[in-house]
């Protein structure tokens, strides 16, 4: 064998070596190292033995030893011994039952299939260590700019070299049409760094709202003191982007700010998005202001706002239709994102119509259940009554007030529409039964029996097949087909449901179904 003090000095340098070189605790490197004789140790002296390694953290010396258990009769004799036997070894202790004494062992030299063992546990527990650094390394990086060199491409997606570790741009993260080659360097938005077993993964962006907003913050010096601040982003990556700005200092202009001088600054950023276009939007808490100017370079005329829906009715000139939609719908789906509103945008006459339409089937509603004439039907709509319901829950008082109808009449039309109402629920009660919709639906807390009816026609009966919902299959929303934008109808649109609704109908159910 060697030298013995060699051998420690050389333990020692290995270790500092390799803790310098993956930037890992020394600690570790030796708690690999000490795992690794012990499998060695386990294999000379035999699997059944309980054996600890020590290797001295100021010395390099190497201690291996067998532990046993002090017990009154041996069953393992691998890893037990009785008291007497023990006395024998530890003449120093006052041993008793249940203690542990320690026997020291040969000093082992490694052969060729040991060595090798070791070679491995130290090489694997090193991998996991340098795993972990670099996860935490870039776990503070989340959610900022990273800057690489591209390493390869792989079916569409770009791997980059971010110096001690790869980001991974995925082929729907890219911006459409960007040409990347290997060896280029690049800029993308780190937007999630997650661990798994075989490793991290660091998965960046450049098509990313975010990755705009980043741009902006080390752009414009007003962003990074704080001085302005970027209130939402939205984009088409590689074709347009909005991006809405408040100052909190009123004598800086925000959208000044972030243009430059002679577009300086917003310059930078188009070109680094490969010529993406941005619309810099003032922001204002007055909402249709900032729906009107995100929708620019159309002009509004009326905006109509539904907070509880998060809708909104634009209502412009024919000849500010196509301003507002934009080529392929781009612009108002922007400003819809922008605002986190849905927009519907209606020209003059198409609004006229729709409010003549809504108008005349409320009256006809009303016509039929209560069995009025058709002036009386119109007064009460254009009064504000105009439900059933409204009427039923109204007091003679309310609608005695409306010219031409005395109290005697109010009382009528109110019992006339109470009985209706009840005549409607004991349809509806037989409707559900002979559509077959179950009873934990129909006690759902917040549905409806119109809702029910509805459902059970779409074939959703059990409370589980509501529960597989999503909000958008029960309000409406929009996709985007062959770069359109197409409205989704809703199950339950009818019933106007805010999305805060159709999600709390939802997370119901399932507390019910799924516990």
């Amino acid at each position: 064998m060697l030298n013995r003090g060699l051998d420690k000095l050389e333990l020692l340098r290995i270790v500092e070596a390799v803790a310098n070189e993956k930037s890992i605790d020394k600690e570790l490197v030796i708690d690999s190292m000490e795992s690794a004789i012990k499998r060695a140790a386990l294999t000379k002296f035999g699997n059944d033995n309980n054996i600890e390694v020590n290797i001295d953290r100021e010395s390099g010396d190497i201690k291996i030893q067998k532990v046993l258990e002090v017990v009154d009769f041996v069953e393992d004799a691998a890893r037990e011994i009785t008291l007497k036997e023990a006395q024998k070894i530890d003449k120093k202790r006052e041993l008793k039952v249940g203690e542990k004494i320690y026997e020291e062992l040969p000093q082992i030299d490694f052969g060729r299939i040991a060595a090798q063992s070791a070679k491995q546990v130290i090489s694997s527990r090193v991998r996991e260590a340098e795993k972990n650094r670099q996860y935490e390394d870039f776990i503070d990086k989340q959610g900022l700019i990273l800057s690489g060199i591209i390493k390869r491409l792989e079916y569409g997606n770009v791997i980059v070299d971010l110096g001690k570790a790869e980001g991974v741009i995925k082929k729907d993260e890219l911006i459409p049409r960007e040409i990347l080659k290997t060896g280029d360097r690049v800029k993308a938005y780190c937007y999630e760094v997650k661990k798994e077993l075989k490793g991290h993964q660091i998965f960046l962006s450049r098509a990313h709202p975010q990755f705009l907003a980043k741009l902006f913050f080390q752009e414009v010096p007003e962003i990074y003191e704080g001085t302005i601040e970027i209130k939402a982003v939205a984009r088409d990556p590689g074709s347009r982007a909005k991006i809405c700005v408040h100052s909190k200092d009123s004598s800086i202009d925000p959208v000044g700010a972030c243009v430059g001088m002679r577009g300086s600054r917003v310059q930078t950023i188009v070109n680094e998005l490969h010529g993406e276009k941005i619309d810099i939007i003032k922001w204002t808490e007055d909402l249709p202001t900032l729906i009107s100017e995100s929708l620019s370079p159309a002009e509004i005329q009326r905006v109509l706002i539904d907070q509880e829906n998060k809708r909104i009715d634009i209502i412009l000139s024919e000849e500010n239709l196509s301003k507002a939609i934009g080529r392929r719908g781009q612009n108002v789906r922007l400003a819809s994102k922008l605002t986190n509103f849905e927009i519907d945008i209606l020209t003059e006459k198409e609004d006229s119509e729709r409010r003549q339409a809504e108008f005349k089937e409320r009256t006809e509603i009303l016509i039929k259940n209560l069995e009025v004439d058709e002036t009386l039907g119109q007064l009460l709509v254009s009064e504000g009554f105009i439900s059933i319901e409204e009427i039923a829950q109204s007091n003679p008082d309310d609608i005695s007030k409306i010219d031409a109808i005395d109290e005697e009449t109010a009382i009528e039309l109110i019992n006339r529409s109470k009985e209706t109402i009840v005549k409607e629920k004991e349809a509806v009660s037989l409707k559900l039964k002979e559509l077959g919709v179950e009873e934990n639906l129909i006690n759902l807390k917040g549905m409806t029996q119109g809702m029910l009816v509805i459902l059970g026609q779409k074939n959703i009966k059990k409370l589980s097949d509501f529960a597989d919902l999503s909000s958008d299959e029960l309000i409406g929303g929009y996709d985007e087909i062959k770069g359109k934008k197409i409205r989704i109808e809703g199950y339950l649109e009818e019933f106007s449901l805010s999305r805060k609704e159709a999600d709390d109908l939802i997370m119901s159910a399932r507390e019910i179904a799924y516990k």
